[in-house]
C-alpha cells in the first residue's frame, strides 16, 4: 500500500510512528491493551472502488449485449480510450500540482489541422495556407506547434502569473479560431498518414501501445522521481515546496509542456483514424480528460492522485461509452451520463476536502 493509493502522496505525512521509547513502553503495557500500530491495519485502496464499478459494467453490458464482450470489441474500447488516456496521463500530473489544462481539445484540434494543411498540396483545396509539405516534415512542424501552445500556457502561468483557469480557457478559445482559421471552416483530407492510427501490431492497435508507453512512464514518473514527488509537494502547499527547495515554476512549466505535447499526438492519432482534419475535431476533449482525472481520485485542491485511479476511470468512460452504443442508446445521452459523473466526482472531491479541514 502506497502513500498515493490512501489519497496522500510523497508530499503527505505518514502516520507517525511509536518511536520514543518504544521499547519502555512495550514492557509497560499489557498486551490486551497495547495500542494498535496504524501502519498494521487492513484498508483498502480508493482504487478499488473504481475497479468494482469497472467490473459490474462489463458484467452488466456483457448479459444485456451479446456483442459487448469479444475480442474486436474490447480491443475497439482500448483503441476507442488511447486518445483520452494519452491525454489524462500528463493532466493527472498537473492536477496533482493544482494545475489543470482546458486547452487540449483545442491543441489536439490544431495539430491535426496544422499538419492537414501543410502537407495539402497547393492548388488543390480551398485553404490559402496549403504549402505541399512532405508529411514526415509536416508532422514534425505540427508537434511544434502542439508544443508553442504548451509553451504559451506554461509562460502565462509560471512567470506573469495568471490563473491556469483563465490562460487555458484564452488558449483554448484562440486555438480553436486559429484550427478554422486555416481549414477556412472545411475538412482538410490528408493522405500517406494512416498509419499512426490503424497499424496494429500483434492484432492491436499502434494507439493503444503509445497509450501503455504513456500510461507506465507516468507512473513511474509520479512515483519514483524527484519531480514526482515534487508536484505532490507543490499541490499539497506551494509555499512550503518552495521554502524545501522545490523549484515550483519549472516543475509546472514541464507540466504544461507534457500536457500540450501528448495533446498534440492524441489530436494526430485522431486525423491518422478519420483521414481528415475537422475545425470541430476533438471537441468535448477537455470535458472527458477532466472527468476521467477527477472520477480516478485526483483532487481540484492539488497534492492528490494517481495514474492508476485515472486509467481505471478512463476505462470506465470507455466501457460506459461503447455499452450505450451496443444497447443503441442515443449517442447524446453519453455526453450527460459524462457529465453527471463529472458532477458526482467533484462533488465527493469537495466534500472530502471538507471533511478534512473539519476534523484538523
Amino acid at each position: 500500500m502506497t502513500d498515493e493509493d490512501l489519497g496522500g502522496g510523497p508530499g503527505r505525512a505518514a502516520p507517525p510512528a511509536l518511536e520514543t521509547g518504544g521499547a519502555a513502553m512495550e514492557a509497560k503495557v499489557s498486551p490486551s491493551i497495547r495500542p494498535v500500530d496504524p501502519r498494521s491495519r487492513v484498508s483498502v485502496p480508493e482504487t478499488a472502488a473504481l475497479f468494482g464499478v469497472l467490473v459490474a459494467l462489463f458484467v452488466f453490458f456483457s448479459i444485456a449485449s451479446p456483442f459487448f464482450f469479444n475480442a474486436d470489441n474490447l480491443v475497439n474500447i482500448l483503441q476507442n480510450v488511447a486518445r483520452i488516456g494519452i491525454v489524462a496521463c500528463p493532466a493527472t500530473i498537473l492536477l496533482i500540482s493544482g494545475q489543470f489544462d482546458l486547452s487540449v481539445g483545442s491543441i489536439a484540434a490544431f495539430t491535426g489541422m496544422l499538419i492537414a494543411v501543410l502537407a495539402a498540396p497547393v492548388g488543390v483545396t480551398k485553404t490559402p495556407f496549403a504549402m505541399g509539405l512532405p508529411v514526415d516534415i509536416a508532422f514534425v512542424i505540427a508537434l511544434l506547434g502542439a508544443l508553442l501552445v504548451g509553451l504559451i500556457n506554461a509562460f502565462s502561468v509560471t512567470v506573469l502569473k495568471i490563473n491556469a483557469l483563465i490562460t487555458t480557457l484564452a488558449t483554448l478559445a484562440i486555438f480553436r479560431g486559429l484550427t478554422k482559421v486555416l481549414g477556412d471552416g472545411q475538412t482538410i483530407r490528408i493522405e500517406g498518414f494512416n498509419g499512426l492510427g490503424v497499424t496494429r501490431i500483434l492484432e492491436i492497435p499502434v494507439p493503444v501501445y503509445i497509450f501503455a508507453g504513456v500510461v507506465i512512464a507516468s507512473f513511474l514518473v509520479l512515483r519514483y522521481t524527484t519531480y514526482g514527488r515534487s508536484m505532490y509537494a507543490i499541490g499539497a502547499s506551494p509555499t512550503a515546496a518552495r521554502l524545501a527547495g522545490i523549484r515550483t515554476n519549472r516543475a509546472i512549466f514541464i507540466g504544461f509542456m507534457l500536457s500540450a505535447g501528448l495533446a498534440g499526438l492524441s489530436g494526430l492519432i485522431l486525423l491518422s483514424q478519420v483521414g481528415g482534419a475537422s475545425v470541430n475535431a476533438a471537441s468535448g476533449f477537455e470535458l472527458s480528460v477532466i472527468t476521467a482525472v477527477v472520477l480516478g481520485g485526483a483532487s481540484l485542491a492539488g497534492g492528490r492522485g494517481g495514474i492508476v485511479g485515472t486509467i481505471l476511470a478512463v476505462l470506465i468512460l470507455g466501457v460506459l461509452a461503447n455499452g450505450l452504443i451496443q444497447l443503441k442508446i442515443p449517442s447524446f445521452w453519453i455526453e450527460v451520463f459524462g457529465g453527471v459523473l463529472l458532477l458526482v466526482a467533484v462533488g465527493f472531491d469537495q466534500l472530502r476536502i471538507r471533511l478534512n479541514k473539519s476534523a484538523g
